[in-house]
């Protein structure tokens, strides 16, 4: 009696520890299903070659901008800095937002069947819409991305960015100070309408087409061609190169940590809700509190 007492006991504790092996493993294929579905809703199998020309056409644009606005200066007068500031923008933009456009147009063109749905031939991966809002998420919803996206972009600014900047502090004398030079040279310029101009495109303009560029077509076709690393390791690769090439492309050597670490906050937003919505208004609200910053030390 008390062998098979034993041995019933020896089985229930059996069988109870491999329910819970099961349930284990039932959660974490569940978790893995979840991510790659995430991963797979958003990636695009195109744009990668886009992006690219789009960062060389941008800052191509944006140079020869400079210089046509510089040469129009009249003779003996050397070109403003804010105007400069402006046109490089502008030429910076027609690029980005040019790559995104078509790599989105093209890839519709490519793949006609799936123009009026998310699946590309059967392959089980996305083909173009020629929709910004279908291919990239350019969406917006009320709720909750704009709460969401101003708490991580005041939360970026003021603890995110001074936290990973702060290994410098021994290296750089005056190294919070130095960090708002980029913002501060670039507002310097800039007073009363001018100032208005300049708010509304660092602060509506360059969000917007940042996002779109980096989060929508950059960060979706990296994951489209990550595929083979996994669902959880293929969107943290493409997040995190994403916001390394975002950082680099700001030119700025010791804001680089931060931006990057912004960068990959953006990338999170985007992929973990499947739009650039949260991302944009992180990244309006980012740039809104460092010139009102700048323009209340005034």
């Amino acid at each position: 009696m008390g062998l098979t007492a034993g041995a019933l006991a020896d089985d229930a504790r059996t069988m109870g520890t491999g329910r819970g092996r099961d349930d284990k493993t039932g959660t974490t294929e569940a978790a893995s299903s979840t991510w790659a579905a995430k991963a797979a809703a958003i990636a695009n199998p195109f744009g990668l070659g886009e992006a690219v020309f789009g960062i060389v056409v941008g800052f191509l644009l944006a140079t020869l901008a400079v210089s046509a606005y510089a040469a129009s200066a009249p003779h003996g007068h050397s070109a403003s800095q804010y105007g400069e500031e402006v046109v490089s923008l502008v030429g910076l933009w027609i690029g980005f937002v040019g790559a995104a456009v078509v790599a989105s147009r093209l890839a519709a063109r490519a793949e006609p069947a799936a123009g009026n749905g998310p699946l590309a031939g059967g392959t089980g991966r996305r083909g173009g819409s020629g929709s910004l809002a279908g291919d990239y998420g350019l969406v917006l919803r009320p709720w909750p991305d704009i709460p969401l996206g101003i708490v991580a972009g005041v939360a970026s600014q003021y603890l995110l960015v001074p936290a990973v900047e702060a290994p410098l502090l021994p290296f750089v004398h005056n190294l919070y100070s130095r960090l708002s030079h980029p913002a501060q040279s670039l507002t310097g310029h800039a007073f009363g309408p001018g100032l208005v101009v300049l708010s509304i495109l660092v602060c509506l303009g360059s969000p917007v087409v940042e996002e779109l560029f980096f989060r929508g077509l950059l960060l979706r076709a990296l994951m489209g061609k990550m595929t083979d690393l996994g669902p959880r390791l293929s969107p943290a690769a493409a997040v995190v190169l994403t916001a390394l090439v975002f950082a680099l492309a700001h030119f700025e050597a010791l804001q680089f940590l931060g931006l990057a670490a912004f960068g990959v906050v953006l990338g999170c937003l985007a992929w973990r809700t499947g739009r650039l919505g949260p991302s944009i208004v992180a990244h309006m609200a980012f740039n809104t509190v460092t010139i009102i910053a700048i323009v209340a030390a005034r």
